[in-house]
């Protein structure tokens, strides 16, 4: 893997917007609509959402988010690698950013939605690598068929 640039974002660039757009084209494809919980450029622009892209050179590889629920609980949120950079260890990268960050925040713990559809596998495994394990819905989620609830102590 070429070095990665993991940087703040502040959702302005086209690259981003491209990505995002993606990213929610993505999740439409293998989700119904009422089990969507990916955020739009400006859901991630809300004040309680940390944004990060990641570079390789000046080419966007990927993005990440990390969304405070309270002072020791945070939210992973937006992890996407763009389609034309899978399996380069960027979202492996991207996820161990954002845990460091969380632990930078003194967080106890770090959780997530992801999609319980074939589709998501890959994301649930990188999750499950990290020491992520299954849990009930926490913050504002409920039971829900297409999503799988995630979380680790930190």
């Amino acid at each position: 893997m070429v070095f990665l640039n993991i940087k703040l974002d502040d959702l302005t660039g086209p690259e981003v917007a491209s990505l995002i757009g993606e990213h929610l084209q993505g999740m439409a494809l293998h989700s119904p609509s009422e089990s969507i919980h990916a955020l739009n450029l400006e859901g991630l622009k809300k004040t309680d959402i940390t944004f990060w892209s990641a570079w390789e050179q000046d080419q966007l590889v990927g993005c990440g988010a990390l969304k405070e629920l309270d002072g020791q609980h945070g939210e992973v949120k937006s992890m996407r690698t763009s389609s034309s950079h899978l399996r380069k260890g960027v979202a492996k990268r991207v996820l161990a950013h954002i845990i460091e960050e969380a632990k930078r925040r003194n967080y106890q713990r770090l959780s997530l939605e992801t999609g319980s559809m074939e589709a998501f596998e890959p994301a649930r495994k990188l999750y499950e690598s990290f020491g992520f394990q299954y849990c009930r819905p926490f913050s504002d989620y409920i039971e829900d068929p297409n999503s799988v609830f995630m979380t680790v102590e930190l």
